[in-house]
């Protein structure tokens, strides 16, 4: 089950299906949709940014960090990273993120990282 969530959104007819693990006490409603939960690929990741608190800083520039992907959770694939983001609809939609990267002489490294969006709403 958590794979199948995880997976998503999942995409019916190019409209996007969002599941929830069901609690008790749960009321069904319907969502509003000024967010939405998207997959985003960050490209040219630097090495020290490999980590879950890297990813998610790097991931926070662009909207809520809600999980990363198995393969980049196991580092298996480092072409790009793929976490999922809860976006503000509404919100302008950046192509890169401009990280500072700390250097050992106290000095910081602009670092420049692409965004890709697997989906976005029409």
């Amino acid at each position: 089950m958590e794979e199948v969530i995880e997976g998503g959104p999942w995409l019916l007819n190019g409209q996007p299906i969002i599941l929830q693990k069901w609690e008790p006490g749960m009321v069904l409603r319907k969502l509003q949709h000024t967010q939405m939960p998207v997959w985003i690929k960050l490209r040219h990741l630097p090495v020290e940014l490999w980590t879950n608190e890297g990813l998610s800083t790097v991931a926070s520039g662009i909207g809520k960090p809600l999980y990363l992907d198995a393969i980049t959770r196991a580092c298996t694939r480092l072409d790009f990273a793929r976490v999922c983001v809860m976006l503000d609809i509404g919100s302008k939609l950046p192509k890169h993120i401009v990280i500072m990267i700390p250097r050992e002489d106290g000095s910081e490294a602009a670092c420049k990282v692409d965004v890709e969006y697997e989906w976005l709403p029409p």
